[in-house]
């Protein structure tokens, strides 16, 4: 009997500790946050992709209010320039507003990292006062709404330098759904005009 009593209890033990580890490894995962493992990031508030993205002057996707409503950007627009297609004027005058959009949006990125960076490093050191957070968080949406602006403004140029037809074209390969145009004039048009071209009568 003493025999069986021992076996039951050899088996019996580790069953209970592998259940008692499964259990507590599961409290743990349930407890963990979901931004668990980005407290070893440089910049926590920051992405490796964040960065990279600022400090190459990408878009960040900071001009989806224009992008998406049919207004196409520089970028995009030089990499279907043979797609559209685009000609040599229209090439050169689209490079310019590009590189003119990256030098600022370089500088406004870099700017937003460093202003992250210090906000971080006054959590880090316990220097933080309410003063400097709301000092730290609007020099910060300061930065934001002029990297924005850059963005967005820049769409704002595209159409002046492209026909219609093009700016159809280039939503259509960019995979957005194309409005029926004769139901969405575009501010500023002759809605005459813009009909009979598109065919609207």
């Amino acid at each position: 009997m003493w025999e069986n009593m021992k076996k039951s209890l050899l088996i019996s033990v580790p069953i209970l500790v592998f259940g008692l580890a499964a259990q507590a490894s599961e409290n743990n995962r349930s407890h963990s946050s979901k931004y668990a493992g980005q407290e070893s990031r440089a910049t926590k508030s920051l992405s490796p992709d964040d960065i990279s993205e600022l400090k190459r002057g990408g878009g960040w996707g900071l001009a989806k209010a224009a992008e998406l409503n049919g207004v196409p950007g520089p970028a995009h627009l030089l990499e279907l320039k043979d797609e559209i297609p685009l000609n040599a004027a229209q090439v050169l005058k689209i490079q310019k507003i590009h590189e003119q959009m990256k030098t600022q949006a370089i500088r406004q990125g870099e700017r937003l990292i460093a202003l992250e960076q210090e906000l971080e490093k006054h959590f880090q050191n316990r220097t933080i006062t309410d003063d400097i957070l709301r000092s730290s968080l609007e020099a910060i949406a300061e930065v934001q709404k002029n990297l924005r602006y850059t963005h967005l403004a820049t769409h704002l140029k595209t159409p002046k330098i492209l026909s219609e037809e093009q700016i159809s074209k280039y939503n259509a390969l960019r995979g957005y759904a194309n409005p029926d145009p004769c139901a969405n004039v575009p501010d500023g048009h002759n809605v005459k005009m813009w009909r009979k071209h598109n065919g609207c009568e």
